[in-house]
C-alpha cells in the first residue's frame, strides 16, 4: 500500500473511529473498579453494569468529562450488554424534571426515559442488539442498544438551595441499575452518600487521555469488532480493515498510520474541532448550535468534534446545547475584558424544563472563583430583572462593583473562556430556530 494513501485513509478512520475508541476506553475503565464509588471523593465510578450517583452537582474539579453541568445531580453506568441486560430502576420523581441518557458505543442516543415523554415510575430493560431472552413480570419496557458497549447517565435537575438539595436526597437513593440477574420486581434503595472513595486518578488541567494515537491502529480491529457498522458503511469497514492487514505486513505502513493518527489528533482535534465555534449550525447572534446531537449519522465531523469538546450531549427534543467562544469583535472571549448578556422580557430561553448559562475555561471545564459559582439560570432563585422584565447577565472576571448585579454575576476566568447555554426539555421555537440567544455586549 502506498505511504501517501494509507496516511490520507488513516487521517479519516482516525476521525471516523475516534468516539468509538473514546467509549471503548471509559468502559475499560470501570471494568476495573470493584464497586460504586467516587474516584478521588468526587467523581461517580461503578463496575461495568451498575451504578454510581453523586448527592450534589458535579465537582469543578473532575476532569472526566469536558463540559459538564452544574444543574442536575449526575450519575454514570457503563455498561457490556453482551454480558448481560441490565435494569434500570426509576423512582417517582413528582414535578421535578428529569431523564435519563442512554448512549451507544458511537455516542448516539437509543431509548427514550425522562420527564419529557412522559415515563412513569418503574423498572426498564436495557438489552444487546443480540438479545433474545424473556422480559420478566414487572418490566416496564425494553430499550435495545445497537452496541454491546453503552451508557445511562441519569440527570435530575436540583435548585441551588438547601431545601432542594435535601430534597432530591431520597429521589436519587432509589435511582439504580443492575444486572438482569438481580431483579426481584423490588425497588432497591441504597445511600448513596456513604458511598466508598477512591485515590484521584493522576492528571492534569485538561480531560483525561481516552484515545492514544500512538496504539489507536492496534486498538481497531477490537473497535470493529465490537460495534457492528451502520446502514451504508460496509465499505469503510472494509477500508479499515485492510489498513490494519496492511500495517502487519509492512512497518512502514504502520508507523505511517501512528504518525497520521498523531498529527490528525494535534492539528485537528486538540485545536480546530475542540472549538464550538467550528461544530454545529452558526446563528446570527454568533452562538453555535447542536441540531443533531446523540442522532449524528453520517455525520462524522460533528460526532467526533462533540466527543473531544462536550461528549454525551443529549437529543435536541431533551436539550438544545448553545455555545459562544467569541464576542463581539470575533475574538476571542476573555477574562481580560467584561461582557453582559441581556435577554429581553419574556425572551429567557423558553423550555418546559429549565434553562442555564455555564463558564467554562478553555479547555471546557470549571475554573475556581470566589463565590463557586460556574453556572445560573433555572436554579438560581435570586436574579434580578429589571422594571422593564428583562433580565441582564454579567460575565466577568472581577466581581461587579454594585452589589445588587452580584446575584446575576457569573465569573469568568483570567484567560480565554467560552459559555454554554442548555435548555432541558426545550420548546419548539428553540429546536426550529424560531428564538435565539442574544449577542453578547462587551462593557470593558
Amino acid at each position: 500500500m502506498p505511504l501517501d494513501y494509507a496516511r490520507l485513509l488513516g487521517r479519516f478512520i482516525y476521525v471516523w473511529a475516534w468516539p468509538m475508541a473514546n467509549t471503548h476506553a471509559r468502559i475499560a475503565a470501570m471494568e476495573q473498579v470493584p464497586e460504586p464509588g467516587l474516584q478521588g471523593g468526587i467523581l461517580p465510578v461503578a463496575p461495568i453494569n451498575s451504578l454510581s450517583m453523586l448527592t450534589d452537582y458535579i465537582d469543578p474539579a473532575q476532569r472526566f468529562v469536558a463540559a459538564p453541568n452544574q444543574d442536575v445531580v449526575y450519575g454514570l453506568s457503563a455498561l457490556r450488554l453482551d454480558k448481560e441486560a441490565v435494569v434500570v430502576q426509576v423512582p417517582d420523581f413528582g414535578s421535578r424534571f428529569w431523564v435519563f441518557q442512554m448512549a451507544d458505543q458511537r455516542t448516539d442516543g437509543f431509548g427514550r426515559l425522562g420527564k419529557m415523554y412522559g415515563s412513569k415510575p418503574g423498572f426498564y430493560l436495557l438489552v444487546g442488539p443480540d438479545w433474545k431472552g424473556n422480559v420478566p413480570k414487572g418490566i416496564t419496557a425494553v430499550f435495545r442498544s445497537p452496541t454491546k458497549g453503552a451508557f445511562v447517565f441519569p440527570r435530575v435537575f436540583q435548585d441551588d438551595t438547601p431545601e432542594d438539595k435535601a430534597a432530591v436526597q431520597p429521589l436519587i437513593n432509589r435511582i439504580g441499575v443492575y444486572p438482569i440477574s438481580q431483579f426481584d420486581g423490588k425497588i432497591k434503595v441504597r445511600d448513596w452518600s456513604k458511598s466508598r472513595k477512591f485515590p484521584a486518578a493522576a492528571g492534569g488541567s485538561g480531560e483525561a487521555v481516552w484515545v492514544n494515537p500512538e496504539t489507536f491502529f492496534e486498538l481497531l480491529p477490537t473497535l470493529l469488532d465490537e460495534v457492528p457498522p451502520q446502514a451504508g458503511e460496509e465499505a469503510i469497514y472494509t477500508q479499515a480493515r485492510s489498513l490494519v492487514a496492511a500495517a502487519k505486513r509492512d512497518p512502514a505502513v504502520a508507523t505511517a498510520l501512528k504518525e497520521a493518527a498523531s498529527q490528525t489528533e494535534q492539528e485537528l482535534l486538540k485545536s480546530q474541532l475542540f472549538e464550538w465555534r467550528n461544530q454545529g449550525l452558526r446563528l446570527p447572534t454568533g452562538w453555535t448550535m447542536q441540531t443533531n446531537a446523540a442522532q449524528w449519522g453520517a455525520d462524522y465531523l460533528t460526532r467526533v468534534s462533540a466527543a473531544k469538546a462536550n461528549i454525551f450531549s443529549n437529543a435536541p427534543n431533551e436539550t438544545m446545547y448553545l455555545a459562544l467562544d467569541l464576542g463581539p469583535d470575533g475574538q476571542r472571549l476573555s477574562g481580560a475584558n467584561d461582557y453582559t448578556l441581556t435577554f429581553p422580557a419574556g425572551a429567557v430561553p423558553p423550555v418546559k424544563g429549565f434553562w442555564s448559562l455555564t463558564m467554562y475555561n478553555k479547555e471546557h471545564f470549571f475554573e475556581p472563583n470566589e463565590i463557586n459559582r460556574f453556572s445560573i439560570g433555572t436554579k438560581n432563585k435570586d436574579l434580578k430583572y429589571a422594571a422593564n422584565g428583562s433580565l441582564t447577565l454579567y460575565l466577568s472576571h472581577d466581581k461587579p462593583r454594585e452589589a445588587e448585579k452580584v446575584a446575576n454575576w457569573l465569573p469568568a476566568p483570567a484567560g480565554e473562556f467560552s459559555v454554554y447555554i442548555r435548555a432541558y426539555w426545550p420548546d419548539p421555537a428553540i429546536v426550529n430556530r424560531q428564538w435565539s440567544p442574544p449577542a453578547v455586549v462587551r462593557e470593558r
